[in-house]
């Protein structure tokens, strides 16, 4: 009974290992560890998955104003 309940937990164990290494993130490649879940992220380049590149100026203020500065479809 013991030998039946440790293999049936070495399996569940082996399950969620193979579960977790095959899980895709939901948030994609460009977003950071801790946020939030969707489509937009928080701006800046601590935001970004790449977290060791630099934004120029010029990037970093396109990137804060992405949700403004696309036309809303109210024709």
């Amino acid at each position: 009974m013991l030998l039946k309940l440790l293999a049936l937990g070495g399996l569940g164990y082996a399950g969620y290992r193979y579960y977790e290494k095959n899980r895709v993130d939901r948030n994609g490649v460009a977003f950071a560890d801790g946020q939030p879940e969707g489509q937009f992220r928080d701006a800046g380049a601590a935001a970004t998955g790449t977290r060791g590149d630099t934004m120029s100026k010029t990037d970093e203020a396109l990137d804060e104003t992405y949700p403004a500065s696309d036309a809303t479809a109210k024709y």
